[in-house]
């Protein structure tokens, strides 16, 4: 069965830095396939505003060169295009100045419609573009602001970017997005604690031995390496999309589905974690040269760098569901596949009734696959079919989300797909409060200040990380999932 569309009434969206990278790659495709899945109407405008001194048609003709290379040619309908493209308009804006911001405003539609501006900007942009728009006069009930990571460096300048906008926009109206959190398999894990009878009462640290978190990238640094240098895994990964996942996975039932609850009950796992204060708890690398690229040393342009392309640590919770199971949580570059999947291990059985060297049991793992293949697998220990007497095998019982959209007719949409229409809709369920940025830095920046000094040890690429990371299950007498394709 497909699934039923759901249009939104027209509205405008304003893309500052709309010639950059994340428009072209995300933005304009994702809502092209919007367009094409029957959610955008003919009357929506897209209005691309950023320094560059070109006319509509020249914009226009940028967003069909990005349609033509990020859209498979079997998703792009020519009639669909064209009307895509004719909902697009183009200003020449430069945020730092007064001049432009009364053309905007002379483009906008005044009909009430919903209006949403999506800062695709350096973060040292965000507070005068939200000024502007209040001094504009663009804030209304039906505004809303979107803003891209990193929300900070640290938890100072969270505050004060949280403090910007805040000035500008209520909490209400801010969108802090996270393309992690419009995963259709993170909203799955909401779905398979929250909507089953099955998992909720095990969800707890009566059943659950451990959980792994784990982002894991094939592609190095290249091309970003002195920007790069100056943020590292910890705060390009760490802060943002892995405490999101791990707030997903360990938080408690909201009251109702609605965003504050959701948000309310993250915040909760955030203030329980505890301080990471042990060093051997975390483990930072950086990666070695080898035939496919440089070393990390040698693309970051810094033969001294203590930044770290790679991070594993152990985390806990301080609270009676979570009370002495560990998450372990790792993130790096150019390691062997390019993976990111949360895997809950359960308990080993009380008491093994069978005997036997072909009877061994194994524990049940739970992994939510986020990429590359979006999907949810239960390991299952099971009789080995056809063979005499009692052996036990390993099965995997395997929700491919693919598979099943496949037979289905319908398609996975991205994470962009799916969080700009929330923003429309006015849905911040997906989307980080500020007290919740606040939260992840607080614990964050004491890690990163305990550790900024000290040279990360070296890993081979194509590897699963440093020999050490290793060591950090190990001497828990537990060990990582394979990092596999």
């Amino acid at each position: 069965m497909v699934a039923k569309v759901v249009p939104v009434d027209s509205f405008d969206l304003v893309v500052f830095g709309a010639t950059g990278d994340l428009s072209r790659r995300k933005l304009i495709p994702a809502l092209y396939r919007r367009m094409a899945d029957g959610q955008i109407p003919d009357t929506a405008r897209i209005i691309g505003a950023a320094r560059s001194d070109m006319d509509v048609q020249a914009f226009r003709n940028m967003a069909a060169e990005a349609l033509d290379r990020f859209v498979p040619p079997e998703e792009l309908d020519q009639s669909i295009r064209d009307r895509f493209l004719s909902c697009i308009d183009y200003l020449a804006l430069d945020v730092t100045k007064e001049a432009g911001w009364a053309d905007l405003r002379s483009l906008l539609s005044d009909d009430g419609r919903p209006c949403a501006y999506y800062l695709s900007v350096a973060p040292r942009f965000f507070g005068v573009i939200a000024d502007g728009i209040r001094k504009a006069g663009l804030v209304n009930d039906m505004t809303r602001i979107v803003v891209e990571k990193p929300l900070g460096r640290d938890l100072a300048s969270a505050q004060e970017l949280n403090n910007q906008l805040s000035q500008c926009f209520s909490e209400q109206k801010i969108y802090r997005i996270d393309h992690y959190l419009g995963k259709e398999t993170v909203q799955n894990l909401m779905a398979l604690r929250f909507a089953n009878a099955l998992f909720e009462p095990l969800w707890n640290a009566r059943y659950i031995d451990h959980v792994q978190i784990t982002a894991a990238e094939k592609v190095g640094i290249e091309g970003r390496g002195p920007y790069y240098d100056n943020v590292g895994a910890m705060r390009d990964m760490v802060q943002n999309h892995l405490l999101q996942l791990l707030c997903l996975t360990a938080m408690e039932p909201p009251s109702h589905f609605a965003p504050d609850a959701v948000r309310d009950e993250k915040l909760k796992v955030l203030r329980a974690l505890e301080p990471l204060t042990d060093p051997a708890d975390i483990v930072r690398g950086q990666y070695r040269k080898d035939s496919i690229g440089g070393s990390y040393l040698e693309e970051a342009e810094n033969p001294d760098s203590r930044t770290e392309s790679f991070v594993a640590l152990k985390a806990g919770i301080s609270n009676w569901r979570w009370s002495g199971v560990p998450f372990y949580l790792r993130t790096g570059k150019r390691l062997r596949s390019r993976v990111s999947e949360i895997a809950i291990r359960f308990k080993d059985i009380p008491h093994s009734i069978f005997s036997g060297p072909q009877t061994a049991t194994k524990p049940n793992i739970l992994a939510i696959r986020l990429q590359p293949d979006e999907g949810i697998t239960l390991s299952m220990t099971v009789k080995d079919p056809g063979q005499g007497g009692m052996r036990l095998t390993d099965t995997d019982l395997d929700m491919s989300f693919a598979e099943s959209l496949t037979h289905s007719g319908a398609r996975l949409p991205d994470a962009y797909e799916r969080l700009v229409m929330d923003v429309i809709r006015g849905d911040q369920t997906l989307f980080m409060r500020g007290d919740e940025v606040e939260a992840a830095w607080a614990w964050i920046d004491p890690i990163i200040q305990a550790n900024s000094s000290i040279r990360p040890v070296q890993y081979d690429s194509g590897s699963s990380g440093p020999e050490d990371a290793l060591m950090l299950l190990h001497r828990d007498g537990r060990r990582w999932r394979e990092i596999s394709a």
